[in-house]
């Protein structure tokens, strides 16, 4: 059972639907009773990163998501907003991310012309690392993006896949029983699937 976290800034219908679709089971939820016995938990989210984290902390549960995340270590997967939110800061705002993960979440500046921001289209990916996220996944994976902003994390080891798009930018990072993918995965077919289907399985 995976527990989607609600708090009213993610796409959690798509991702409740792909999941359905693949068999997972999952709660949509912001309760910190269910947020507790939950054993694998997904932070999605898009917009603004002001916005997400404020309306995280509205519902009360950072405190609850610390302790399920850093001392249980429960395996968490954060999609897109929810990715940027795993780290320390964004350039799109002045709210403090979670701090799971040691990045900051930077806004891109490319220098061609042809690129548009935000980065809105299918993108293959170049692994950084071996990770169960992408265990038997299929050839030249490719997923759906669409963002103005890009995490970039200090410790270059917290990188699990890239992507080139005007430069390298980072598309996903894991640390331990942290996952956090920039695109998503519940709108890119079968890569997507495949990825959710292996977190679902850790």
């Amino acid at each position: 059972m995976i527990t989607i976290i609600d708090y009213g800034a993610g796409n959690v219908k798509s991702v409740e639907n792909m999941l359905k679709k693949i068999g997972v089971e999952s709660i949509l939820t912001n309760k910190i009773e269910k947020i507790k016995s939950a054993t694998k938990l997904i932070l999605p989210g898009v917009g603004h990163f002001d916005y997400g984290m404020q309306n995280l902390q509205r519902t009360g549960i950072i405190e609850t998501l610390d302790k399920k995340v850093l001392v249980e270590k429960t395996p968490i997967l954060g999609i897109c907003l929810g990715s940027q939110m795993l780290g320390n800061q964004s350039e799109e705002g002045i709210e403090k991310g979670l701090g799971w993960i040691d990045m900051d979440v930077k806004k891109f500046n490319l220098n061609d012309s042809s690129l548009k921001v935000p980065h809105m289209n299918w993108s293959n990916t170049t692994p950084n690392k071996k990770s169960k996220l992408f265990e038997s996944m299929f050839e030249n994976p490719r997923f759906y993006f669409v963002h103005s902003y890009f995490m970039s994390p200090n410790n270059h080891e917290d990188t699990l896949c890239s992507v080139n798009y005007g430069g390298n930018f980072v598309a996903a990072v894991e640390k331990e029983n942290i996952y956090g993918v920039q695109f998503h995965p519940e709108k890119s077919h079968k890569f997507g699937m495949k990825l959710l289907e292996n977190f679902a399985n850790i």
